[in-house]
């Protein structure tokens, strides 16, 4: 079954399926979210099965609304079906867009709706494996330290909210 995300093409917001979206370069809605506990957040590693940059680390969930998917109630099932976390309370920070090639010829170009959710370190998980190999909690300003110093071992979009975005997304946490 192909899963179709909300694309523009030819100007016009249409459901395409996801894997041309990323080959063709399409720009396209996502939603990217990021659990904080205090001065660290919550990072998952991409499974190794991924069809684009498998084990990588990333923030803590990012994907893709299904057609006429609310942003938030995207965010909310995906934390759900990814990680096994329920009852967060997730916080807009606004909306970004970024490019990123994600190597494979395969183009990240997202229009990202970002959230928030502030919780503790014991906070509940059930990991699906075939979307998370593990999960690692970091201290933010180590996390960018450790992202310039080595960049291979972290998704493109990571890089790209810590070096561009930090502010609008950890506000006064960072």
């Amino acid at each position: 079954m192909s899963i179709m995300i909300p694309a523009w093409v030819d100007g016009t917001l249409t459901p395409v399926e996801k894997l041309h979206a990323h080959t063709a370069g399409l720009r396209h809605k996502a939603v990217s979210v990021f659990v904080i506990c205090e001065d660290a957040i919550l990072l998952q590693q991409r499974a190794l099965t991924k069809y684009h940059t498998p084990g990588l680390w990333a923030n803590t969930c990012c994907t893709h609304p299904q057609w006429d998917e609310p942003a938030v109630d995207c965010a909310t099932r995906r934390l759900r079906e990814e990680l096994g976390m329920t009852g967060l309370n997730l916080l807009p920070r606004g909306t970004i867009e970024y490019r990123a090639d994600v190597g494979g010829g395969m183009v990240e170009h997202e229009v990202v709706d970002l959230f928030v959710a502030h919780t503790t370190r014991d906070v509940a998980m059930d990991l699906n494996p075939e979307e998370v190999a593990d999960t690692a909690w970091a201290h933010i300003a180590d996390l960018k330290t450790q992202v310039a110093v080595d960049p291979d071992h972290y998704t493109p979009w990571l890089q790209i909210y810590l070096s561009e975005h930090a502010n609008r997304i950890f506000d006064a946490t960072v």
